[in-house]
């Protein structure tokens, strides 16, 4: 029997949003799922159940089980949100990107993931060698530590 998967953040909640107990909360996934009524999100301060949610602008405005009026829910604020790892095959995740090495189609080891950065066209892998790698160009992986990425020529050398 494994260790339980580490607890990822899922987002934040910003603030109380009107007088029933409905809080504002900013999501760091795009996995809207995450704010189902009925799912347990992890905090600091125990477990939050979501008794229902709705997108609003940038934001969601979700009511957590117990917390029932402005009161309650402003003494939610700034609480970080966390969830299990979510299986999908067809989705790259940070966590498992940080910290793979990078192969391009030539063979050559490119280096260490350190990072990935939020950018508007496509993320960008961070590399130890301080090279950018948008995710787009990934082929493969992460498996067995290494993800393989297809550039066109003369990505790696800019910047040298």
């Amino acid at each position: 029997m494994g260790d339980p998967p580490a607890l990822l953040e899922v987002g934040r909640i910003a603030k109380a949003h009107g007088l029933t107990g409905e809080v504002n909360v900013v999501l760091v996934t795009n996995r809207a799922e995450r704010l189902d009524p009925g799912s347990v999100l992890s905090t600091d301060r125990g477990e939050l159940v979501v008794e229902s949610s709705r997108r609003h602008g940038d934001r969601w405005l979700v009511r957590f089980s117990g917390y029932d009026d402005r009161t309650a829910a402003e003494s939610l604020r700034g609480v970080e949100l966390r969830g299990a790892p979510i299986e999908d095959p067809d989705e790259l995740w940070v966590h498992e990107l940080i910290g793979a090495r990078v192969s391009s189609s030539d063979g050559v080891d490119r280096g260490v993931v350190v990072a990935v950065q939020d950018n508007p066209a496509a993320d960008l892998l961070v590399l130890d060698s301080g090279a950018l790698v948008p995710v787009v160009f990934v082929v493969a992986g992460p498996v067995d530590g290494v993800v393989h990425v297809e550039v066109p020529d003369g990505l790696f050398e800019l910047g040298t």
